[in-house]
């Protein structure tokens, strides 16, 4: 049996990591690598490292020490694949398959599409044909409405496609994904929890691994996320930033519940490149 698995998500919008909250507000955190040697040295599972971008400027606005500015997404990349010592999904911007291509070479294992999913479907297809389904994680943003109902956006949270979440999962994983990676708009920073019923209809729909994300507050809701919205893996962005051993904390929680996750032990540390 498969483990579950532990996926911090780190978002990154014009070169600076940041927060988010209702896919709107983004509170600033720093340099985009530091994040990722700290995440490494506490043996996440993998990462999920989202570009959210509006614009096609790069720019930290300072050189950090050992970590130079850069101003291209792919140096970016190629920054983070050196200090991420798990496997690494890397998503946004991505609109052809020389994009999925550069991605794959700067280090990313695995590649998140959304939009261009959404606007050329086939778009799946090519991916899954020229890379490998084990490559291609849909991303899957949902808003649900005041009646309860569910939908799937595009452009990160802006525009309405008029799709329902479960048949548009159950569609790409025919198309060729390997994964789902779905987020709840409505719970985007609230620390809530998951959207649960969501979770369970995209999972009762699909057999491809869902990754469920959006609205964790404490480690409770991960096991929630887990028992009762089958998730084969629980995500999370804002509660890793709050204390430096929380990925940790959060595996030893999923652990001792005995749930089906890894043992957590400490990770290799990247700056002394000997174990902790």
């Amino acid at each position: 049996m498969l483990k579950n698995r532990l996926i911090p998500v780190v978002l990154l919008k014009n070169g600076i990591v940041v927060q988010s909250k209702s896919f709107k507000r983004y509170q600033c955190l720093g340099n985009p690598i530091t994040i990722v040697e700290r995440l490494s040295d506490w043996a996440a599972d993998e990462l999920i490292y989202l570009d959210i971008s509006d614009k096609t400027t790069y720019d930290l606005g300072r050189d950090d020490l050992n970590f130079p500015n850069r101003h291209t997404i792919l140096e970016i990349l190629q920054d983070i694949a050196r200090y991420c010592f798990m496997p690494l999904t890397f998503g946004g911007g991505i609109r052809t398959l020389s994009d999925v291509l550069n991605r794959i070479q700067a280090g990313a294992d695995k590649v998140s599409i959304n939009t261009q999913a959404l606007k050329n479907p086939d778009f799946v297809d090519a991916c899954a044909k020229e890379f490998g389904s084990q490559c291609i994680v849909v991303s899957i943003d949902v808003l649900s409405d005041t009646n309860g109902s569910w939908e799937v956006y595009s452009d990160g949270g802006k525009l309405p496609t008029g799709r329902i979440p479960s048949e548009w999962a159950s569609e790409v994983e025919d198309r060729g994904a390997g994964e789902i990676f779905l987020n709840s708009i409505n719970q985007d920073g609230y620390g809530k929890g998951y959207d649960i019923s969501l979770i369970r209809s995209v999972t009762d729909s699909v057999k491809i691994p869902t990754i469920a994300c959006g609205g964790v507050g404490d480690w409770e809701h991960m096991a929630q996320g887990i028992v009762e919205g089958r998730a084969s893996a629980v995500a999370a962005a804002n509660i890793f930033h709050y204390s430096e051993n929380s990925v940790h904390k959060a595996k030893k929680y999923l652990y001792d519940l005995h749930l089906n996750f890894r043992e957590p032990v400490l990770g290799f540390c990247t700056v002394k490149g000997k174990k902790l």
